[in-house]
């Protein structure tokens, strides 16, 4: 079938977007699903500063690409061996589809299934496919997802079913933004109540774990960001503590701002500034979590002896640490009993044409989660 999608050919132009235009809406064929696969109509693609990453080229990836990979979806056909999908039914998306045979999958930790990760690196769906093409030139799958699209194919172990009681705009937030940022929080660190924590970095992935964090029972709880209109929205969240750096000239201002060092520092930027406030930000005995993803060339200094003497821990979080298919229910359970309203991170939403303006927005730092609405 052919089907408009947004194709990336070259990274690193400059910006703003909207007048370079790195990514343009092109018509492209989509093959049929394969066995093991799912067609699917994208309703809402979350814009995520992975898919920036991408675009500026702090995230090489293999070219030429369509991107998106957090989206809610209606199943339109099944592949061979799909039988516990229909036509009709929602889906989240996963930008790490698992194959449950291999090590990582085996031991219950998902995200890091190493075929999934080597298909992603490739390009191609869990499968060793690519499905999209122009005329003969086959183009790269961006996670398996590519949801920058009004249809995909992706692998079944690429989504995730939901009940339709729950809206397109509001699912698409737990393919990664709850997923990633709570997950951090409740599967990575395991708070628990009376803990202490800071969140720096409030974007849709920082906002969630800020939440997961007050749900925990934080009994202090530090929000860090540059934007004061968010921490605004942190302190409504539960935050007990606003911190913007810009008003910070030292190490002891940092931790007098955050009333203490605390348990548990996370880092959701992707940078190294976000980190190191993160971990000086962390007490003794205390654990410094990281879920940001900056360019790969990124680098922190870590001070050995500190980390014995003080029994330190530094710990990264990939797609929440857990298994998707299990905490994307659990998580929409708690969103929709009152305690994840992820629903307040909702930002702006842009047309698929208007993609290059919602990435500009994006790079701003003045959004929230924005989207991509079909």
């Amino acid at each position: 079938m052919k089907t408009r999608a947004a194709l990336l050919r070259s990274m690193g132009m400059e910006g703003p977007y909207a007048e370079s235009r790195p990514v343009t809406i092109t018509e492209v064929e989509l093959d049929p699903p394969g066995p093991g696969e799912v067609l699917v109509k994208i309703k809402v693609a979350g814009l995520c500063h992975s898919d920036l990453s991408v675009v500026n080229g702090d995230r090489p990836r293999a070219l030429p690409i369509v991107l998106g990979h957090e989206a809610s979806a209606e199943v339109i056909e099944t592949g061979d061996g799909v039988d516990d999908l229909h036509p009709g039914d929602h889906v989240v998306m996963v930008f790490v589809p698992s194959c449950g045979c291999c090590f990582p999958c085996m031991k219950g930790r998902p995200a890091l299934c190493e075929p999934g990760a080597a298909a992603n690196a490739q390009g191609t769906l869990l499968s060793g496919a690519r499905r999209l093409r122009i005329r003969d030139e086959y183009l790269n799958h961006a996670t398996g997802v590519s949801c920058f699209a009004e249809h995909a194919v992706v692998s079944r172990r690429s989504c995730v079913k939901v009940n339709a009681d729950i809206s397109h705009r509001e699912a698409a937030l737990f393919g990664c933004a709850v997923l990633t940022g709570a997950g951090a929080v409740i599967n990575r660190a395991r708070m628990q109540a009376g803990d202490t924590a800071a969140v720096v970095g409030l974007g849709g992935v920082g906002l969630s774990a800020l939440i997961a964090a007050a749900a925990s029972g934080a009994r202090r709880l530090v929000a860090v960001d540059l934007s004061d209109e968010k921490l605004q929205l942190a302190r409504d969240l539960g935050a007990t503590h606003l911190v913007n750096p810009r008003s910070i000239k030292s190490d002891a201002e940092l931790l007098e701002a955050a009333g203490g060092p605390v348990d548990y520092g996370f880092d959701m930027a992707g940078a190294v500034p976000a980190f190191e406030s993160a971990y000086k930000l962390t007490q003794r005995g205390g654990s410094t979590i990281t879920s940001g993803l900056p360019n790969p060339a990124a680098r922190f200094q870590l001070p050995l002896a500190q980390l014995v003497g003080e029994e330190r821990e530094v710990k990264g979080s990939y797609l929440g640490s857990g298994a998707p298919a299990v905490d994307i229910a659990r998580y929409i359970e708690l969103y929709e009993a009152g305690r994840l309203p992820v629903n307040r991170l909702l930002g702006k939403t842009f047309t698929l044409d208007e993609i290059n303006e919602g990435l500009d927005h994006l790079a701003s730092g003045s959004g929230l989660r924005d989207a991509i609405v079909m």
